[in-house]
């Protein structure tokens, strides 16, 4: 992980707001996670938690989830191969299952209800195509398909020869902590496989999981990390002999590769409260569970006082936006803090560049930076200009 001296010289050089992904960290939480689980156990990387660490992360893992046209075509303009990506989502058209089937090495597609399951069967017979096929089994929410329906959907695509049925994914929910918990949902999984080869004589050959694993955003969220890996991959050992099991990560695989940097750009006293304005924001930082900054994230100052400098003094840290939600920390004790001071944000790998609100009230886009496996420094996105995209293409009359 960059230094506060490295950091300092990198917004420098590049301005503020900034992301900073390291790579390196990022290989390092790869290798950490594929060595807890069992051997022959698959990673799979939901691109909506950050796409650009993809270039970096693809070789580390075994697939990538696109959740959307514009993630596969990201997926697509990287170079991955289309056998490498699975195609999820409950809205997909026709042209995105087209593109996904019928590109060269066709992608793999879940199927959230019996109307998807019609969609893909229709592009996959147009072209004269084996479509290979994920059913996605619900958690008791939109996405999905619930139990008898999954059961119909593979009844229907066991018998078409333009459907290539994989296997079943399931994914309930994140930041979970509780080993019971995922025993308790890979069991489940195991009593499934065992249902649909009994009922329907269908051996399922795949299980593609998102345990949701957590990440200590916090002060007081620190989880046994090793229990929860351990108690996985006790579960999921288990489950793989008799099918391959694939694991779906986001949030857990990149959030520690990642630092927002911001600027303080005015320092002011309101009625006795000390407010530091940053030239980032909500939009452009976002922590699962934050709500208005009634929780502390991991923030420093760069290049603070020394120790016999001044006191430490509380402050709120907002941001630009227009709107008395704007809050990042509340009353965080910070000494020698000024107009131009920077602040970095830890753990920013997960959605901060990819979830936050960041078309609201025009503010530009931060410029992205990467660190090399080897230290260096690369671009890979110029701060953009949002007023395009909220400007209207005719004037009223």
């Amino acid at each position: 992980m960059l230094s506060d001296e490295e950091l300092l010289r990198v917004a420098g050089d590049y301005g503020t707001p900034l992301y900073v992904f390291d790579t390196r960290e990022l290989a390092a939480r790869a290798k950490r996670l594929r060595s807890a689980l069992p051997p022959g156990v698959g990673l799979c990387y939901a691109v909506k938690a950050n796409t650009f660490v993809l270039a970096a992360l693809e070789p580390l893992v075994d697939r990538l989830e696109a959740c959307s046209p514009g993630e596969h075509r990201i997926c697509r303009a990287l170079g991955v191969p289309g056998e490498k990506i699975v195609l999820s989502g409950v809205n997909k058209d026709e042209s995105t299952v087209e593109d996904a089937v019928a590109s060269g090495a066709p992608s793999i597609v879940t199927v959230e209800s019996l109307a998807q399951l019609a969609l893909v069967r229709r592009v996959a017979r147009s072209r004269g195509l084996r479509a290979p096929v994920l059913l996605r089994l619900s958690s008791g929410n939109q996405f999905g398909l619930d139990r008898a329906d999954l059961e119909r959907a593979a009844r229907e695509a066991m018998g078409d020869r333009h459907l290539d049925l994989r296997g079943v994914q399931f994914f309930s929910g994140t930041q979970k902590d509780s080993v019971r918990r995922l025993r308790r949902e890979v069991g489940r999984l195991g009593d499934l496989a065992r249902g649909l080869r009994d009922s329907c004589g269908w051996e399922v050959a795949e299980i593609e999981y998102g345990p949701g694993l957590p990440v200590a955003y916090f002060e007081g969220d620190e989880t046994d990390e090793d229990a929860l890996l351990d108690g996985l991959a006790e579960a999921v050992g288990g489950l793989s002999r008799t099918a391959r099991v694939t694991i779906e990560l986001g949030r857990s695989l990149v959030a520690s590769c990642g630092t927002y940097l911001t600027r303080v750009v005015d320092a002011k006293e309101v009625a006795g409260q000390r407010y530091a304005i940053v030239d980032g924001g909500m939009h452009q930082l976002v922590y699962y569970g934050q709500s208005m900054a009634m929780r502390r994230p991991p923030v420093r100052l760069l290049g603070a006082a020394p120790p016999e400098g001044p006191e430490e003094l509380p402050w709120n840290v907002c941001g630009s936006l227009c709107t008395t939600n704007d809050i990042l920390v509340k009353r965080l004790p910070l000494a020698g803090l000024g107009e131009g001071s920077l602040l970095a944000f830890s753990r920013a790998g997960a959605y901060c560049a990819t979830e936050g609100i960041a078309l609201f009230l025009s503010r530009d886009l931060p410029r992205v930076a990467l660190v090399g496996a080897d230290g260096a420094l690369e671009l890979v996105r110029e701060g953009l200009r949002t007023d395009p995209l909220n400007t209207p293409s005719t004037r009223a009359r």
